[in-house]
């Protein structure tokens, strides 16, 4: 679950023999060479070579892949792990050849790391992962299913959108943190005062469930282990004494991923970046997520959630950061769109809170009555010189706003 970004410059028929771009066909995938074996996935939608997985259906429709249950199936910058996610938009660039190999960009390689601590299972990337010992190269093949047979080779197109909640930029980690709006939510770290963390690309050897500590605190600053009340800030800077109770602040149960991640700066207030897979928060940017909130949430309470894990715990996505200062959440009045700049940004509907956010810690930055049915918008900016900018990803760790309910 950025300027965070795929690279992907679709070589879509480098060969007269791949399956055209245009063609819809479904398989099954099975890996072969250092790892080998049907290709099954994982609830969340990774893909494994190994484990026993019953093997999973993939669909190729005009140079991008979908699975049976309907998800995209992308590269996951920064790392270029292959999965299938909800809600994202497919990444192009893929192709079958006439003996029924999967081509990426016009290359059959692909390379399987170890997702676990046995080497039982192996997660599936375009490119080695860089300080991961236990990569092999493989090929991809749909036992001669969807083989072109000759089919003229397919223009050369241009990257499809990431997924729904984010579109990539040109680079493949984190740049330089920028700054941005930020719902603030006065927030403790403990021990070390952090002046600024180096993003390096995370190694994604994937073992389930591990469980990482944390400490959830109210916007009132308030630590707490379990939901705790918790109340919209008056301001961005005093937090009120608490009301109500906020919902998980982890990925389970409920919960809502943005459908739409949008930067807007201060020093270019005409320019619309559109959706994007990285948020920036930082003294020129700010940046907009949407949420989609289904009407079965009627009569429900929902939380703006912000989870930032540390960088350490994270296994398909990175972050930078820099400075002491406050995340300023707000509502806005109305839903942003792509074409939503600084200029045409809607104005605040409310404020939601402040965190002075620090690396491993969940913030409950404001609870209230689910706006079932709706689309709301809500906008992280920064205070007095914090600069954040990261990959939002509701793989293990999750970083990011989400909106959970309960």
């Amino acid at each position: 679950m950025t300027e965070f970004f795929l690279a992907a410059s679709l070589v879509a028929g480098a060969s007269a023999a791949a399956l055209p771009r245009d063609s819809q066909c479904c398989f099954q995938l099975t890996a072969a060479g250092g790892a080998s074996g049907s290709v099954g996935q994982l609830s969340d939608g990774q893909n494994r070579v190994g484990g026993n997985y019953a093997p999973a259906t993939y669909c190729l429709n005009n140079g991008a892949i979908t699975d049976s249950n309907n998800r995209g199936c992308i590269l996951t910058p920064p790392t270029t792990q292959f999965q299938c996610d909800q809600g994202a938009t497919p990444t192009s660039g893929f192709s079958i050849g006439s003996s029924g190999e999967v081509q990426y960009n016009g290359s059959t390689k692909f390379y399987a790391c170890a997702a676990t601590t046995d080497n039982s299972e192996y997660n599936i990337y375009t490119t080695p992962v860089k300080d991961q010992k236990n990569c092999v190269e493989i090929t991809l093949s749909t036992g001669g299913k969807c083989s072109s047979g000759g089919a003229s080779s397919a223009k050369q197109s241009q990257p499809a959108t990431p997924p729904a909640y984010a579109q990539p930029s040109s680079q493949v980690k984190p740049s330089a943190p920028a700054t941005a709006p930020v719902y603030s939510v006065p927030a403790e770290k403990p021990s070390t005062t952090l002046q600024k963390t180096t993003v390096k690309q995370s190694v994604p050897a994937y073992t389930p469930a591990t469980s990482v500590d944390k400490t959830t605190k109210t916007i009132q600053t308030t630590i707490y282990n379990t939901p705790a009340p918790s109340k919209p800030a008056a301001s961005a800077t005093k937090p009120t004494s608490p009301s109500g109770s906020a919902c998980q602040t982890e990925l389970s149960g409920a919960y809502q991923t943005p459908h739409l991640i949008v930067p807007i700066s201060k020093e270019q207030p005409d320019k619309a970046y559109g959706t994007q897979y990285n948020a920036t928060i930082s003294s020129d940017k700010s940046t907009i997520f949407n949420f989609d909130i289904p009407a079965d949430y009627s009569g429900k309470s929902c939380s703006v959630v912000f989870l930032f894990p540390e960088q350490k715990d994270l296994e398909t996505s990175a972050y930078t950061f820099s400075g002491s200062g406050e995340i300023v959440f707000s509502e806005l009045s109305s839903a942003a769109t792509e074409m939503t700049s600084a200029n045409t940004c809607p104005s605040k509907k409310s404020d939601l809170g402040t965190v002075a956010a620090q690396p491993g810690n969940s913030y409950a930055i404001s609870t209230a009555s689910c706006e079932a049915g709706k689309t709301i918008s809500i906008e992280a900016s920064s205070k007095d010189g914090l600069s954040l900018e990261f990959f939002e990803d509701w793989n293990p760790s999750p970083i990011g706003v989400y909106v959970t309910s309960c």
